[in-house]
């Protein structure tokens, strides 16, 4: 196992994470799932957490996070979702007549804890399959 760590922690926090747009609609379609992967991977880079695994099916999402605790699962969701939801309604203006908001308050958040990481790596490939 590796470990990651900052000046005050030394961890392995990684963590298996979907979400879904606003009543569930089919919209992550035609360019919009791969701009989606390109903002992701700048929050990331922004706040210095790693997206390990990324699936955009077109009704929802699946990630492997690895996050550091100090910044916490939570604001590193919220940041994605955040940023996500105001960059592609603003690319991609009939998501606006689509939706009210793109994303649901809520999401799944599942620590991957002993599980190895290449097991859930290859469920979260797997999806487009599905």
């Amino acid at each position: 196992m590796k470990y990651k760590s900052n000046n005050n922690v030394v961890y392995s926090c990684k963590y298996h994470v979907v979400f879904c747009p606003k009543y569930r609609r089919p919209v992550l379609v035609d360019g919009l799932d791969e701009r989606f992967k390109q903002i992701a991977q700048q929050v990331a880079d922004g706040l210095h957490f790693e997206i390990i695994e990324m699936e955009v099916m077109p009704d929802h999402v699946h990630m492997l996070l690895e996050v550091d605790p100090q910044l916490g699962i939570h604001k590193a969701v919220k940041r994605i979702k955040g940023r996500t939801s105001h960059d592609l309604r603003e690319e991609f203006p009939w998501l606006m007549k689509r939706l009210p908001t793109l994303w649901t308050n809520s999401y799944l958040v599942s620590t991957v804890g002993g599980a190895p990481l290449a097991i859930v790596k290859q469920y979260i490939e797997n999806q487009k399959g599905v």
